[in-house]
């Protein structure tokens, strides 16, 4: 009889101790590609399917997502704060700058993103009728 072929790669059970290291490397600014390289981390399709499976596992990436992009504005202004303008480094530091506002503002578009602003002309007509001609 022929034996069951077991799946390539690392196991992939659901661990709250895992999902709370990822979510501490997220918050302290690691991007999720980075984390699932490490030998002792799921890859990036399982992070995928315990976010989908699991609802707590959800919300604590999402808050973990959020300090990520609070931590992207605060390196914004170390970064700005350190680049000396005689050195050159000013092209490589607006880069850097802009790097991290794109990413804030799709990490948490609400505190972060592009504020709109609406410009609506609207007309209204406003007509009175007896509730006679409303009814008929």
């Amino acid at each position: 009889m022929a034996k069951a072929k077991r799946p390539i790669g690392r196991p992939t059970t659901y661990s709250q101790e895992t999902a709370d290291k990822i979510c501490e490397l997220i918050a302290r600014g690691m991007s999720l590609r980075a984390i699932c390289t490490s030998a002792d981390m799921p890859a990036g399709g399982t992070v995928h399917r315990w976010l989908a499976e699991h609802q707590d596992f959800q919300e604590q990436y999402a808050r973990a997502r959020e300090e990520q992009a609070d931590g992207f504005a605060d390196e914004i202004i170390d970064i700005a704060d350190s680049v000396a303008p005689e050195t050159g480094e000013v092209a490589k530091a607006k880069l850097q700058i802009d790097a991290r506002k794109w990413k804030a503002a799709k990490l948490a578009p609400k505190k972060y993103g592009e504020k709109l602003e609406l410009d609506a002309d609207m007309r209204v007509k406003v007509e009175t009728r007896s509730l006679e001609d409303i009814f008929k």
